[in-house]
């Protein structure tokens, strides 16, 4: 009994099949034929290499216009078609990825010639030369498309030509964003003040270093060991010194003159060494007089008779009068102190910016 060669339906010879001709007829149209154009069939994989089913006259696997896949095999597997030319719809519905061959010969597993691997969940179009497959449509005219078109969404380390969705660039945008501005970086603006939560949209940010700059981590240093340790003054600090006077003498010498003037009167005591009276007006003769000034008087050298002796003077003082005596030495001393003001004036050249922390 004669079949065709690709979808293998029998064929009726002349003057054959009496009484039963239309039932093969119905067979080879309604079932095979149809299969072929439309039909869908599930094919459940349970090793790593398996061949469709290709049978005669029949309904079978391979002859279906659509095929699901199905594994149990934990592990990438292929399908092996008829060696004949034909076009398939494939639905790998596994987690893994499917390969499909023209076998060399009807049934077995040896591959004739490549295969297309259809990626898990994927459904793709494929046609086969009877030797080898190819994916449909490598070409495609691009539509002007309207609306709102949907496509599906790769992972964000997807890195092929397909087309990429909105919220595949999205995702995209947040890693780079990311990885760029991490938790615990700084953002800096020159001029515009925005909450970089609100400007850019990523992240929650808080405002930074007012009046500070930064200063880079130093281990060795107990003044920058520790992250966000403050420190340091506007206001300059006058470090200790000391400060050395010169003092000068406007005159270090000068003379007193002056002159004495008497004034008062003074008694000379005279003692006699002969007694005498004063009862009365005369006087007696005196052989001898000595004073306190060990001066000798004789009597001969003097008439003595109007000498009072008891006559006395008052204590007396002599004044001496000094020239310049007003002017009084003095000095001058000198002491150095320079410098200006110390407040805001412990700042680094500087430039003010918007300053952000990302906090999360």
């Amino acid at each position: 009994m004669p079949y065709s060669p690709n979808l293998r339906i029998e064929l009726i010879t002349n003057g054959t099949q009496a009484g039963v001709w239309g039932t093969t007829t119905n067979t080879n149209l309604g079932t095979l034929i149809e299969g072929a154009i439309s039909g869908y069939t599930t094919v459940s994989v349970t090793s790593a290499n398996q061949a469709l089913t290709a049978l005669d006259g029949a309904a079978d696997q391979s002859r279906n216009a659509m095929l699901r896949l199905t594994t149990t095999t934990t592990a990438a597997f292929a399908v092996y078609a008829p060696p004949s030319p034909k076009e398939y719809t494939i639905y790998n519905n596994s987690s893994y990825v499917a390969t499909i061959y023209n076998s060399t010969v009807l049934g077995n597993t040896t591959a004739a010639g490549a295969g297309v691997a259809i990626p898990a969940g994927a459904i793709m179009t494929v046609w086969s030369s009877g030797t080898i497959f190819l994916q449909q449509n490598t070409h495609l005219i691009s539509p002007t498309l309207t609306g709102t078109p949907v496509a599906p969404t790769a992972a964000s380390t997807t890195n092929t030509t397909q087309i990429a969705t909105t919220a595949f660039v999205q995702a995209i945008a947040v890693l780079t964003f990311n990885a760029i501005y991490p938790v615990g970086s700084i953002y800096t603006n020159a001029n515009n003040a925005t909450n970089p939560g609100t400007l850019l949209g990523i992240g929650t940010w808080v405002a930074f270093g007012a009046g500070r700059v930064p200063v880079g981590f130093n281990a060795a240093n107990p003044l920058f060991d520790t992250a966000e340790e403050t420190g340091g003054s506007a206001d300059a600090v006058v470090v200790t010194h000391t400060h050395t006077a010169t003092t000068t003498l406007a005159s270090t010498t000068h003379t007193h003159s002056g002159t004495t003037a008497g004034a008062g009167t003074h008694t000379h005591n005279l003692n006699s060494t002969n007694a005498f009276t004063t009862n009365d007006n005369s006087q007696t003769p005196v052989n001898s007089i000595t004073g306190d000034n060990d001066t000798a008087i004789s009597a001969a050298s003097a008439s003595l008779q109007a000498i009072n002796l008891l006559t006395t003077a008052p204590d007396h003082v002599h004044t001496i009068t000094t020239g310049n005596n007003s002017v009084t030495p003095t000095a001058s001393t000198t002491n150095t102190a320079t410098g200006v003001s110390g407040t805001n004036q412990n700042y680094q050249p500087y430039i003010t910016v918007y300053m952000w922390k990302r906090t999360a």
